[in-house]
């Protein structure tokens, strides 16, 4: 569970998809967060599994998309325009209530996948 997946490298200005197995439960928040080399884990994106609303990192908006498939029980990242400071391992989380930005309120955290932009 929580297994984030779908990280590579890519070239700057590309593209990438990332997936994570939902908890599919209703009044639970799933969560993007990344953590670059030498620096704290920080909030990339969030999506409430019963309406989807989403919050977003200023530094990604507009250029990633998180979204949920309920029947599959699947969270997505999708990455567009990537720059090299987006290079990172991602990792998908999940929470009860809401969308919060802090790494602190979410208990769960599963094995990362890395993700590498090249300039």
């Amino acid at each position: 569970q929580l297994q984030a997946s779908g990280g590579g490298l890519v070239q700057a200005g590309g593209s990438l998809r990332l997936s994570c197995a939902g908890s599919g439960r209703p009044n639970y928040v799933m969560g993007w967060f990344r953590q670059a080399p030498g620096k704290q884990r920080e909030f990339v994106a969030g999506i409430t599994w019963n309406w989807g609303t989403t919050v977003y990192a200023d530094s990604v908006k507009g250029r990633f998309t998180i979204s949920r498939d309920k029947a599959k029980r699947m969270v997505y990242l999708q990455m567009n325009t990537l720059k090299a400071e987006d290079t990172a391992v991602y990792y998908c989380t999940t929470r009860s209530g809401d969308i919060s930005t802090k790494t602190s309120e979410y208990g769960y955290w599963g094995q990362g996948t890395l993700v590498t932009v090249s300039s």
